[in-house]
Order: C-alpha cells, then sequence, then structure tokens
C-alpha cells in the first residue's frame, strides 16, 4: 500500500479489525519512511450499482458522494465520522441486497432519511430538506411536525 503522505511504496499493517458483519475490514498503517500513520478499508468488490436519477440519466453508485451528501446535512450536529460511515455502511449493504442492480435515487434517499430520522434529527430534517425539495415554508413545516409527532 503507497503512503499518502510521501508516496513511499512500503507500508506496514499495525492493527486489522473486522466490521461486527465481517463486510469490512479496517487496517492501520505506517509507512517505514516518513513514520506516518493512516487508515485503509478493504470490502468485498460487487457487482456495480446503476443510480436512476430523478431525470432518468443513469450515473454509477458513488458511496464517497453518498458520504459528502449525509457530511453536508450533519454539520454542527451530534453525528460522529463512524455514525455517517455506518449510515453509508448499511444503506449500501441493503441495495446490494436488492433483486437489481439498478436502483432510483429517491430510493436510496428514502434509506438514509430513515437512518438519519433515528441518529439525530436536525440532521435528518436537513437531509430531507434537500432529498424531498420542498418548495415552500409549507411542506418544511409539515416534516417537522411528523417528527414533532413521533416524539
Amino acid at each position: 500500500m503507497k503512503c499518502p503522505y510521501c508516496s513511499h511504496n512500503d507500508t506496514d499493517v499495525i492493527e486489522t479489525r473486522d466490521s461486527e458483519d465481517l463486510a469490512v475490514t479496517r487496517r492501520r498503517r505506517g509507512c517505514g519512511k516518513c513514520g506516518k500513520r493512516f487508515t485503509t478499508y478493504e470490502r468485498i468488490e460487487t457487482v456495480p450499482l446503476t443510480v436512476i436519477k430523478k431525470d432518468n440519466r443513469r450515473e454509477p453508485f458513488d458511496r464517497e458522494k453518498l458520504e459528502r451528501g449525509i457530511w453536508r446535512a450533519s454539520g454542527k450536529t451530534t453525528l460522529k465520522a463512524g455514525d455517517i460511515r455506518t449510515v453509508v455502511d448499511e444503506v449500501e449493504r441493503e441495495l446490494i441486497g436488492g433483486n437489481t442492480t439498478e436502483v432510483a435515487s429517491k430510493k436510496i434517499g428514502e434509506l438514509v432519511a430513515k437512518r438519519l430520522k433515528k441518529l439525530d434529527k436536525i440532521a435528518f430534517i436537513r437531509f430531507a430538506s434537500v432529498f424531498k425539495q420542498f418548495v415552500d415554508l409549507e411542506e418544511f413545516e409539515g416534516e417537522l411536525k411528523k417528527l414533532i409527532k413521533k416524539k
């Protein structure tokens, strides 16, 4: 594995941990040249998923894009990096476990929203405001009222 800091080709594995469901292996590595440490994640390569956008365009599923979207929604909330990674892992696992390799972006949004709702209400409402494309204050207010009722 190449060091992301100095590009040295010889790095050592310091620690290895598997996720609870054994779907991901996390490795802490150290560079023999610069001495810095970094983390890598190993996942099983699966059949690529295709996302069908609202305008019917198709694009490959991108974990990092999904994670960035959740990060934007969860800024200054109680969510931690591990929480966001878990949401992305769970959503990806559910999509891969489905019976198709093409999935609507709306379905992905629903899966993320469902998980965010349980973790952090503010992150959920921020994500929902983009995902559901609220066009006026009444739609936003309606979603807030649903959240408050379920408390």
